[in-house]
């Protein structure tokens, strides 16, 4: 891989779009060398750090969070992957309830679920 890449070449390395490249410098992500001409030129490193990008979106992170992160000291960077770790389990609790009532309604006896106890049971729990 070149050290000094175009945005296409950036771009097919990180295994993005260009524009994608584009606006996460837009938004102060990914902000590479500028030319005396204005040209844009990626590093290795860029690459590197376009793919950790993508792997934090990939986890829930927007791009105000990974930019946060990039710019916090360690306690901070802790504390906003911490929260997001919370939101993510919360998420999965959701997700694993929702498989349980769905898994239950595929095999219900009951011609409406509103007459099944156990349907009734997943529909009280999810007021709380």
């Amino acid at each position: 891989m070149a050290s000094n890449m175009s945005v296409g070449a950036a771009a097919a390395a990180a295994g993005v779009e260009a524009h994608v490249l584009r606006h996460w410098e837009g938004v102060g992500v990914l902000v590479p060398h500028r030319t005396a001409t204005g040209h844009r030129r990626y590093t290795d490193e860029h690459v590197t750090r376009a793919k950790i990008i993508r792997l934090c979106q990939g986890a829930g992170l927007s791009l105000a969070d990974i930019r946060e992160l990039g710019g916090a000291d360690r306690s901070a960077q802790v504390a906003l992957i911490a929260r997001s770790q919370e939101r993510i389990r919360a998420e999965l609790t959701g997700l694993r309830r929702a498989d349980r009532f769905l898994s239950h309604v595929l095999h219900c006896v009951h011609p409406l679920l509103s007459e099944c106890p156990e349907c009734s049971d997943f529909a009280r729990a999810s007021r709380r």
